[in-house]
């Protein structure tokens, strides 16, 4: 967790007005301290810079691969070699662009449940997620048992 900035806690508070409500009802599991508020700040302002820093990336990577599609007929003396390759390459962007969405939406699946008052609430099961895995894994929506579960399937 970092320290927040006075522009963090203000973006925090902006995005989350009553926070300081909804941490008191975020669940803990046996033998944890309660959520602080100051916890649930430092965790919603590194979700929000997470989410920020996805999108530039995002954006970027989208860039990136218009670019690679829209130059993918050039070079009609190209020998097989090159032709796997850009297309070897546009996989690759392709990829890219798909984890990083999939982050954004994890994260701003995150933030949403903040915002619902839902955070650290287990939503296959309903039991508390634990302090430890979100303090890792901001993004976990389940708790450490119900994700083995659906690992397994």
């Amino acid at each position: 967790m970092t320290r927040l900035t006075t522009a963090a806690r203000s973006a925090v508070r902006d995005r989350f007005p009553n926070l300081a409500k909804d941490v008191k009802s975020f669940p803990v599991r046996d033998g944890e301290e309660p959520w602080t508020l100051r916890e649930a700040e430092e965790l919603a302002a590194d979700l929000l810079s997470e989410k920020e820093r996805l999108e530039g990336e995002l954006a970027t990577a989208d860039e990136e691969l218009s670019n690679l599609l829209r130059h993918s007929g050039d070079g009609a003396g190209d020998d097989q070699a090159d032709s796997g390759s850009s297309a070897l390459e546009r996989e690759q962007e392709l990829t890219l662009v798909n984890n990083v969405r999939d982050l954004l939406a994890q994260t701003s699946h995150a933030l949403d449940r903040i915002a619902a008052g839902t955070y650290a609430t287990c939503e296959e099961t309903g039991l508390p997620i634990g302090k430890a895995r979100l303090q890792a894994f901001p993004r976990a929506n389940l708790s450490v048992e119900a994700k083995q579960r659906a690992e397994r399937r």
